[in-house]
């Protein structure tokens, strides 16, 4: 085992993302960092699934995607920085996805910031 990651099992809500993780949800980050590519955006919206499977994605991978998983694909091994190219494609704001990713809605989320109002 890694020795920087010793005891990282102890801290809830961290999510390892190392070599091994990278190389083994490599097809699925590549999928999300293909969303910078206005031809691949406009190719997902006119058929996700054609698109997912096309690269290469998992049954579960591609459910994940389809329920907006935000949470789940973290913890699956998609790096959160990939995410958020594909939370545009979503039509969803950072905030969205983290109120999402803590089982909250919008509002519950926003009530826990020190700004509630700010959007």
């Amino acid at each position: 085992m890694n020795p920087q990651l010793e005891g990282i099992e102890q801290v809830d809500g961290t999510y390892i993302f190392d070599l091994r993780t990278s190389n083994r949800t490599l097809k699925l980050n590549r999928f999300f960092w293909r969303m910078i590519d206005a031809s691949y955006r406009a190719a997902y919206v006119a058929d996700p699934a054609a698109t997912m499977a096309a690269a290469g994605l998992t049954v579960d991978e591609q459910a994940m995607i389809a329920r907006l998983d935000w949470i789940g694909l973290v913890r699956h091994g998609v790096n959160f920085f990939v995410l958020e190219k594909f939370a545009r494609v979503a039509r969803l704001s950072n905030l969205e996805v983290y109120a999402s990713m803590r089982g909250e809605t919008l509002d519950a989320f926003l009530a826990t910031r020190r700004v509630p109002t700010m959007r």
